[in-house]
This record gives structure tokens, C-alpha cells and sequence, in this order.
């Protein structure tokens, strides 16, 4: 909304802008590629900045040959996470920035299972001072839930289970928004599917989504438009003149 009310105020004044407006980034992890690596770096997609960052992966598409053995490993890794006071080196997950953010994050867990949804690991706030809120995965999401559509902007990750290629493909692309994305495989005609037909502003195969001053950075659909960063991003400020002499 607020990127709505912002475009619709500069259109008024014939004003050029460009809106990043978050996104639910896809994680897919089809079955050639390394397991370990992509759960391990999974864990860090996710939970960066304690899960308060537009490009972190949020939904976790795994194909069902190796969502077993990636599940595992997740939630494992979830579970040895140490949350508490961010000035403390020993801790891993520290609070939220705001008490609204917690209380949202809270509400889409709890409506999500409420419809079906499965907690794997967390899924409750944390007692006593402080906006945290424990490192969470949910699975069975179901058709119609926060988890399907929202985008959750805090340490919950959203567990999908598809059979080919094509399920994850249109499961990722089946989103409002399209900044984003991460795919694991080491076949190189998956890697040409998934760079040609996954729609993102970007997509990262065998690495988490970064931002870099080097590479242009925005999304498509509601994620935004425009870039930001690299020459597409300094363009971003300037016309275009055409000079024509003869």
C-alpha cells in the first residue's frame, strides 16, 4: 500500500520512481543438487537479519525425492539456532524490530495451522522481555493460508513438497510477487528452465539472493519495478537525450 499511494503521488507530478516492494522468494531444490549445501545455506537465506530482509527465501520448494533428507537437515539446523540478546556473539537469532511485526508474524503462524498448516520446529513467540519469536518451519501449507500468498517477514520458513521440475516452477511463479530467487540443481537443462522460466527480478542458482553494487538489483509484479545498483541503477536517475546532428 504504501508503495501504491507513493507511485500514485508521483504520477501525479509526471515523476519518474522505483518501488522495491518486498517479495516471497523461492528456495527450489530439485533432486541433483547438493543437499547438504543447499540446507546449510538454506538457514542463512532465511533467517538473515532474523528473517527481516526482502530477498531472504521464504518458500522452501523441494522436490519429494530429497524433502526428506532436506527436512531433516532443516530442521536440525533450526533447532540448534540460540536465540536471545544480539549483543551476545554466542547467539544466532536476535528480536524483531518491532512489537507489530512479531504480532503479525504470530498471527499468519497461527492462522496458517489453523487451516492445516504443520509446525516442524518453533512457531510461538519467545517468553519474557524482547520481540522475538522462534525460528520456525511450517509444512502441509494449505491452499488459501498466509502461507500460500504472503509474504511472512520474520524467521519462518514455509515447506513445499513437489514431484518434478514443472510443479516447482509454476508453485514458485505462483506468487503476487517476484523479486527473488534460489535454485538448487547441478543438471544444466534444469538450470536453463529455471533461469529462462522462474519469474524474479533475479535468480541465483546454487546460492542464496545477495545484493551487490555490481548487479542490478528490483522485482517484477508487486515486488516493485525500476533497479537499483550497477548502471541500470545510476540510469535509474537520468534521461535519455537524443542528439542528432547532421
Amino acid at each position: 500500500p504504501a508503495g501504491m499511494s507513493l507511485a500514485a503521488a508521483a504520477g501525479k507530478q509526471i515523476k519518474k520512481v522505483v518501488l522495491e516492494l518486498g517479495g516471497s522468494d523461492p528456495f527450489i531444490v530439485l533432486d541433483s543438487a547438493d543437499i547438504e549445501a543447499a540446507a546449510t545455506t538454506a538457514v542463512t537465506a532465511r533467517l538473515l537479519n532474523n528473517g527481516q530482509t526482502c530477498i531472504a527465501a521464504k518458500r522452501f520448494i523441494v522436490m519429494e525425492t530429497v524433502a526428506d533428507q532436506f527436512e531433516q537437515l532443516l530442521v536440525a539446523k533450526f533447532q540448534a539456532l540460540k536465540v536471545g540478546d544480539p549483543l551476545d556473539e554466542t547467539v544466532d537469532i536476535g528480536p524483531l524490530a518491532t512489537l507489530s511485526i512479531v504480532s503479525e508474524i504470530a498471527a499468519q503462524v497461527e492462522k496458517t495451522v489453523a487451516m492445516g498448516g504443520k509446525v516442524l520446529v518453533g512457531g510461538q513467540r519467545l517468553e519474557g522481555k524482547g520481540n522475538f519469536y522462534l525460528p520456525t518451519i511450517l509444512t502441509d501449507i494449505p491452499a488459501g493460508s498466509p502461507g500460500e500468498k504472503e509474504e511472512f517477514f520474520g524467521p519462518v520458513a514455509l515447506l513445499f513438497r513437489v514431484k518434478n521440475i514443472e510443479e516447482a516452477i509454476a508453485l514458485a511463479n505462483d506468487s503476487p510477487f517476484g523479486l527473488g530467487s534460489s535454485a538448487w540443481t547441478n543438471n544444466p537443462a534444469e538450470i536453463e528452465r529455471l533461469i529462462t522460466e522462474i519469474e524474479a527480478g533475479c535468480v541465483f542458482i546454487n546460492g542464496m539472493v545477495k545484493s551487490d553494487p555490481r548487479l542490478p538489483f528490483g522485482g517484477i509484479k508487486r515486488s516493485g519495478f525500476g533497479r537499483e545498483l550497477s548502471v541500470e541503477g545510476i540510469r535509474e536517475f537520468v534521461n535519455v537525450k537524443t542528439v542528432w546532428i547532421k
